[in-house]
């Protein structure tokens, strides 16, 4: 029992050291390894599997809207990535560049793709001629590298896992639609089956993304405070079809060049889920994205009948959960801590005491609570209640953000808020990249998005004092 405590006194606590909880807990919850070269992580079957269910939800919410997957190389000419200006210069600290094949010096550089844009845009321009071809709605599942100077599993590493959509369309109002209806697909993903609460809005010009003629974002908020930029969606307008002559003959038979839109969520969608969630105990995994819903944890399994009535219900509720059951020769502590640190939604106890009488003991890993029930009824019980650990974590995710939400009219204000209570601050804004850098500057706070809902708290834009344009939420962020 001694180590069993000691497994769990391992995790720093978050309201100690968050950044050190957050990585005790990646590494306890066997999500991720480090690998050799600086930045780079191993993610262990126990994360791989919680981003497959995310990307299998995802991907049939983007196949739902009419888009096909393919792939692109994972090498981008020198050239090639110089036909879009903004949008190289936008990436090029972050560019890695291969300079050899085997021992040979290659006669031009190859960038190992930090995005895929250009490489969509070379194979548009082959396959697009006339307006019956369009729209064309692509998406792919890829890694790609950007050379990160500071590093954390999940939320920046040098290689991640994402998907990005690539499309093109006839014009904008139809580009526009797709950019956003994407966003309410991601947010859809992340409040529903990740149980993080979003916020929805438009990047500043300064924040956008590179090349793009708008950038459209989920916000979601950390248990610190701070904002994790959860997914993206770009309208990138004519620019980059007609860097690469992307056209098409109109009805008339006039040529027109496409509009395009890109969009994309990666893997640190788990390192959200894990700071929304997370606990001084472990991971929290919502239900609906759990590798293992259900983990039946036999107890005194050495006797008579309870390996055999554990296995039973195995059988018997793995048509309604995801369920998993721990048959080795651990003792029953030292199981209940590892599943609570891999944040399993429920533990199933059954013991000879419980065959008796005819019940299970059911732990709920949100709550802590126990409940007996009956073993007739568990088959009833317990899609039930991964829906209500479901909801509650949303409930409780929500009113977090909620609370840690403030309004701020002058930078005295804003100072005051991140300070007294680290969160989102609502502030108006005048439009200013020179109060959006300077409030960056003395507070750290960079702008998170124009929210889609306005409010009007002031008047004036809360850095200079000059009419305010827009309602703006800022926050220190990941």
């Amino acid at each position: 029992m001694g180590k069993q405590k000691k497994f769990v006194e391992e995790i720093t606590a978050m309201d100690v050291d968050f950044a050190q909880w957050y990585t005790d807990v990646v590494k306890k919850a066997d999500l991720v390894d480090y690998g050799s070269v600086r930045g780079s992580m191993i993610i262990r079957p126990y994360g791989y599997a919680i981003w497959e269910n995310i990307r299998d939800v995802l991907d049939g919410k983007i196949k739902e809207t009419g888009h096909e997957n393919v792939y692109m190389p994972l090498f981008i000419p020198e050239s090639l990535l110089q036909k879009e200006k903004d949008h190289i210069e936008g990436f090029a600290p972050e560019v890695a560049w291969v300079t050899h094949g085997g021992e040979e010096q290659l006669h031009e550089r190859l960038c190992v793709r930090p995005t895929s844009e250009i490489l969509f845009c070379e194979h548009y321009a082959n396959i697009i001629h006339s307006y019956r071809d369009l729209p064309k709605l692509y998406n792919q599942w890829s890694n790609v590298v950007r050379w990160e100077k500071t590093t954390r599993p999940f939320l920046r590493s040098l290689e991640f896992l994402w998907q990005e959509g690539h499309t093109c369309h006839a014009d904008e109002q139809d580009a526009m639609e797709e950019t956003l209806k994407m966003l309410d697909v991601y947010a859809t993903v992340c409040e529903e089956f990740l149980a993080v609460p979003v916020l929805k809005g438009q990047k500043t010009e300064k924040e956008k993304f590179a090349g793009a003629v708008s950038t459209y974002t989920i916000e979601s908020l950390m248990h610190d405070g701070k904002a994790l930029q959860s997914g993206t969606s770009h309208y990138l307008g004519t620019g980059f079809a007609q860097s690469f002559g992307i056209q098409y003959s109109d009805q008339n038979g006039d040529l027109q060049h496409v509009h395009q839109t890109s969009w994309g969520i990666t893997t640190r969608l788990i390192g959200a889920m894990i700071m929304v969630h997370g606990d001084d105990r472990g991971l929290v995994v919502p239900p609906r994205i759990a590798p293992t819903q259900v983990m039946i944890v036999p107890i005194a399994q050495h006797k008579e009948g309870v390996l055999d009535r554990a296995y039973e219900l195995k059988e018997q509720l793995s048509g309604l959960a995801r369920v998993d059951i721990d048959a080795s020769d651990k003792m029953p502590g030292w199981k209940f801590n590892e599943y609570e640190m891999k944040g399993i939604p429920v533990r199933l106890e059954i013991g000879p005491k419980d065959i008796e009488k005819g019940n299970a003991v059911l732990a709920r890993r949100d709550t802590g609570e126990k409940e007996i029930v009956s073993i007739n009824e568990l088959a009833e019980r317990i899609p039930k209640l991964l829906v209500e650990i479901q909801n509650n974590l949303f409930i409780k995710a929500k009113e977090h953000c909620e609370s840690k939400t403030s309004v701020a009219k002058n930078m005295e204000e804003l100072k005051q808020a991140l300070t007294d209570n680290p969160g989102f601050v609502k502030g108006m804004w005048c439009g200013s990249m020179a109060c959006e850098e300077f409030i960056k500057e003395v507070t750290s706070a960079t702008s998170r998005c124009i929210p889609f809902q306005q409010d009007h708290v002031a008047d004036t834009c809360m850095c200079c004092g000059e009419k305010a344009e827009k309602l703006v939420f800022w926050a220190k962020a990941y």
